[in-house]
C-alpha cells in the first residue's frame, strides 16, 4: 500500500491528498469544492469534537444552534465583517424551482425571487447578535457563553481536502460580556482551551500569539491564534478566538443597563476551530507509509490480527482475543478484532499502518504456545514480544507512550524550524533553504508587511503573547526601529 503514496520529499502536496484518501478520511464530491468525510474521518473528526465539547461546557458553555441562513441586510451592519467576507459569500436568491417549459429540464422561477436575499453562513456573528438584542436588557442577564457546532459555507475557488473548503464543519463560540475585561479573559481563555487540545490530544504543539492587524478577524479589535508547523516547514492557523470589543453590540443595538442603571453596549467575543485540525494532525505526524495518529484521538487505538492455519487454531485464538479484547474495552480502549478471511495477516497489516492505527496486535498458534503477542507501535515501527500475562495494562501504558513520544518529536522539529534573522538575506535565505517560523523584526506597519509577503509569500503568523521576542532592533525590510520580533512564516 505504502507504493501508492507519493513521497513527502517527491511532492508534499501529492503525499497529504494519497493519505487523506487512501486513508479512507475523505473524498472528492460532484460538487466542486466540497468533501465526503468518510466513516473513518468522521469518527476522527467526533473523537477532536467530543473532547472539545467537553472542555467548552467545563469552563462553563453551552450548546445552541442559529440558522443556516443570514438576510442580506445583517451583513451590512458592521462594515469590516462584510468587507471581509463579501467575496466568499454564496447567495440565495430564489425559492422554488419550476419544469422548463422549452423541454430544458428544471429550471429556477423566475416568479420565486426573494425579496430580500439571504447569505449561506460563512459565520454567524450577525445572526447571534441580532438574536441576542432580544436576549439581554440587564447586566443580570450576562455573561452569555454560548457555542455552536455547524457547517459554514466559503466560496473558495482552490480548494484541499480539509484544509480549504467551500463547506467544512465547525464550532462556533459567541460570547457577551458586561466589561471589556471579562470579554478579553474569555477570549484568551478559549485560545488556551484551543492550546490546551492541539498540545494534548492531537500532539502537536503550537504558538500562542495574535494576529497583525491585516491578518485580523474582519470585524475583531483582536484576534489570537494558535500556530502549528507542518512538516514541510510551513505554518497553519489552527484555531482563533477574536476580542470583538463592541462592534457587533453597536451594529445591532445590543445594549443593557449596568448596576449602575446606566445604558451600555455589551462586550463580545467569538472563537472557533474546524475540520481543518484533521489536516493539521495529517501533516504533523505522517509519514511515507501513511497516517499516523495520536492515540487520544483515535478512531480505533488497537487492532489484533490472527495468525492461523485451520479452524482449530482459529478457535484457539479467538478464545484468547476475546479475553483481551475484554480487558482492553475495560480500560476503555478502542480495539478492533480483523479475522476477515477475505485478506492475508500481510495485507491488514498495510491496511491498518496506512490507516494510522496507534498498536497492532499480532497473535499466532506458536505465540499462543509461548503465551506471548507480538506488539507493533504504528509511530515508531518497533516490534517487540510481549506475555499475554498483563497484555492489557501494557497496551495502556504503550499509547500512552505513544501520545507523549509524537508530541516531544514534533515539538523538536518545531523548535528547530524557529530560527531568528536579522537582515533581509538572511531572511530570505531561511525562508528559501530552511522554512519553517523566522523570528525577526517587523516594524509594524501593514504596508511594510505587504510588502514582505510580496516579495516572499511568507507573513507574519503571530506576535507572541508569552513575550518572547522583545527587545530593540529594526525591521528586516524597512531599517525602522522595532520593539519586538515576529514570528513569520509561508502558510496553508
Amino acid at each position: 500500500m505504502s507504493k501508492e503514496i507519493t513521497p513527502r520529499e517527491q511532492d508534499y502536496s501529492q503525499w497529504y491528498n494519497d493519505l487523506v484518501l487512501k486513508g479512507d478520511l475523505a473524498d472528492y464530491s460532484a460538487v466542486r469544492g466540497c468533501m465526503v468525510i468518510k466513516p473513518y474521518g468522521f469518527t476522527l473528526w467526533e473523537n477532536m469534537r467530543d473532547n472539545l465539547d467537553k472542555m467548552f461546557k467545563d469552563t462553563g458553555h453551552v450548546n445552541a444552534y442559529f440558522p443556516l441562513f443570514i438576510p442580506k441586510s445583517f451583513l451590512s451592519k458592521e462594515a469590516a465583517h462584510v468587507e471581509g467576507f463579501a467575496k466568499e459569500c454564496a447567495v440565495v436568491t430564489h425559492y422554488r424551482l419550476m419544469n422548463d417549459p422549452n423541454g430544458g429540464g428544471v429550471v429556477v422561477d423566475p416568479e420565486a425571487r426573494l425579496e430580500e436575499e439571504l447569505i449561506v453562513r460563512p459565520t454567524s456573528e450577525t445572526i447571534i447578535w441580532n438574536t441576542y438584542k432580544g436576549w439581554i436588557q440587564s447586566y443580570r442577564d450576562l455573561p452569555i457563553l454560548v457555542n455552536q457546532w455547524a457547517n459554514v459555507v466559503r466560496w473558495e475557488m482552490r480548494t484541499r481536502l480539509f484544509l480549504r473548503t467551500a463547506e467544512f464543519l465547525w464550532q462556533e463560540g459567541h460570547t457577551a460580556h458586561a466589561t471589556q475585561e471579562e470579554a478579553v479573559e474569555e477570549t484568551v481563555k478559549m485560545l488556551n482551551v484551543y492550546a490546551q487540545f492541539a498540545e494534548e490530544f492531537m500532539a502537536m504543539p503550537v504558538i500562542k500569539g495574535v494576529k497583525s492587524e491585516s491578518e485580523r478577524f474582519a470585524g475583531a479589535v483582536d484576534t489570537y491564534c494558535i500556530e502549528a508547523l507542518m512538516q514541510d516547514g510551513k505554518a497553519l492557523q489552527a484555531g482563533t478566538s477574536h476580542f470583538l470589543g463592541q462592534n457587533f453590540a453597536k451594529a445591532f443595538e445590543v445594549q443593557f443597563l449596568n448596576k449602575e442603571n446606566q445604558l451600555e453596549y455589551v462586550w463580545a467575543t467569538s472563537w472557533g476551530v474546524s475540520t481543518r485540525f484533521v489536516g493539521a494532525l495529517v501533516m504533523a505526524h505522517s509519514d511515507d507509509q501513511g497516517l499516523i495518529l495520536p492515540p487520544r484521538i483515535a478512531p480505533l487505538q488497537v487492532v489484533i490480527v490472527p495468525i492461523y492455519k485451520g479452524q482449530e487454531q482459529k478457535e484457539q485464538i479467538d478464545t484468547k482475543v476475546n479475553i483481551i479484547m475484554k480487558e482492553l474495552k475495560s480500560l476503555g480502549i478502542s480495539v478492533k478484532y480483523d479475522d476477515n478471511d477475505n485478506a492475508r495477516p500481510g495485507w491488514k497489516f498495510a491496511e491498518y499502518e496506512m490507516k494510522g492505527v496507534p498498536v497492532r496486535l499480532a497473535l499466532g498458534a506458536r505465540d499462543l504456545q509461548n503465551n506471548v503477542v507480538e506488539v507493533a507501535r504504528r509511530d515508531t515501527k518497533e516490534k517487540t514480544s510481549v506475555s499475554l500475562e498483563g497484555i492489557a495494562a501494557y497496551v495502556q501504558q504503550l499509547l500512552q507512550d505513544i501520545q507523549t513520544a509524537m508530541f516531544e518529536k514534533a515539538k523538536a522539529y518545531r523548535d528547530e524550524h524557529i530560527t531568528n534573522a536579522d537582515s533581509w538575506d538572511e531572511f530570505v535565505k531561511i525562508l528559501d533553504e530552511k522554512g519553517g517560523f523566522v523570528f525577526a523584526h517587523w516594524d509594524g506597519t501593514p504596508e511594510t508587511e505587504t510588502e514582505i509577503k510580496e516579495k516572499t509569500k511568507a507573513t507574519v503568523r503571530c506576535i507572541p503573547i508569552d513575550g518572547s521576542g522583545v527587545e530593540d532592533g529594526a525591521c528586516i525590510l524597512s531599517g525602522k526601529p522595532s520593539k519586538q520580533r515576529v514570528l513569520f512564516a509561508r502558510a496553508y
